[in-house]
């Protein structure tokens, strides 16, 4: 299958039914998935839609790199140290550069704890400065859960700190291929960030952006403020391509449909029942019925609504 072919078969990904055991897809590997080349040279291993399990190894997140004539550039440091070590295994199947660069796109463990495994290499780990505040903060915790949930397969893995850290924008040129990490403002956690590639309009998004799977609201997520960001900074990207930090490699119509569609519908949904004198209980059962096909619908969308509603509540 040619680039072009593949490319368009993976846009039109259909979403998997949803479910908290989606088995495994990369027997022998820790990966819950084999890194496939989306466009040239940028290839991105799937995590599983689902949450962090002892079976898919807390691969539930997308592990994504781009590969260049001067050396690797690697998004996500993963999940933990032997993950992080198995993503290295299918990039030196691909390549013999070196992997020079990590990028972390935010603070949570699945994008910090493989740290461990990069420093260790002698690879610079770079992330915003707020993910690396929120990773000391909370990097022990996610730690111990890791410890808990996966078991003997976060063996290895440390809390390991970026090595620098940046604000608004941290641009490198490596083998001809231009690459921009940026901070857009706020969105779903601390310090998310995008990794853009201008010349091949793709953005990594990390969690600006989700696929397949019903998004989360954490208590510090602002979801008027992600709004914002995402029409005055993501979309004027203008991206052709786009690696989510959750589901299929795909395109702006359909992250814009799961993430920003969702939360204004959310958004929208718990505004009318604050207009009508709606109580917390009663925003727990608001209709979400058209994201139910999503991924994880079942474990986050009364979380969702009754956050939302704390949120709104004081807006």
């Amino acid at each position: 299958m040619n680039y072009i072919a593949a490319t368009i078969a993976i846009l039109v990904a259909v979403p998997a039914s949803s479910s908290e055991d989606i088995a495994d897809q990369y027997e022998g590997s820790l990966l819950y998935s084999k890194p496939v080349e989306f466009i040239p040279n940028v290839f991105s291993a799937t995590g599983a839609t689902a949450p962090p399990t002892y079976e898919n190894a807390g691969h539930n997140n997308n592990l994504t790199f781009i590969v260049t004539n001067d050396g690797v550039v690697v998004v996500n440091g993963g999940a933990s140290y032997l993950l992080a070590q198995a993503l290295h295994k299918e990039i030196k199947a691909v390549t013999s550069q070196p992997v020079k660069l990590v990028f972390n796109e935010n603070g949570q463990g699945h994008a910090m704890l493989g740290n461990s495994y990069w420093a260790e290499q002698g690879v610079k780990i770079v992330a915003h400065i707020d993910a690396a505040h929120e990773f000391e903060e909370y990097g022990p915790q996610s730690l111990r859960s890791a410890q808990t949930r996966i078991k003997e397969r976060a063996d290895k893995t440390t809390v390991v700190l970026p090595d620098e850290t940046f604000e608004d924008e941290y641009i490198v040129e490596m083998g001809g291929i231009k690459i921009e990490a940026r901070y857009l403002g706020p969105s779903h956690s601390p310090g998310d960030i995008v990794i853009w590639l201008p010349e091949q309009s793709l953005v990594i998004a990390g969690d600006m952006a989700f696929h397949e799977r019903m998004l989360p609201i954490f208590e510090h997520t602002n979801t008027l403020e992600w709004i914002e960001t995402w029409d005055a900074k993501f979309e004027t990207l203008n991206a052709t391509f786009v690696i989510p930090g959750h589901g299929h490699p795909t395109n702006m119509d359909q992250v814009r449909r799961y993430t920003k569609g969702y939360l204004e519908y959310l958004r929208g949904k718990i505004g009318e029942y604050l207009d009508n004198g709606g109580s917390l209980a009663d925003a727990y059962y608001v209709d979400q019925s058209p994201y139910k096909h999503l991924d994880t619908y079942e474990e986050l969308a009364t979380k969702n609504a009754g956050r939302v509603f704390e949120q709104m509540e004081f807006e």
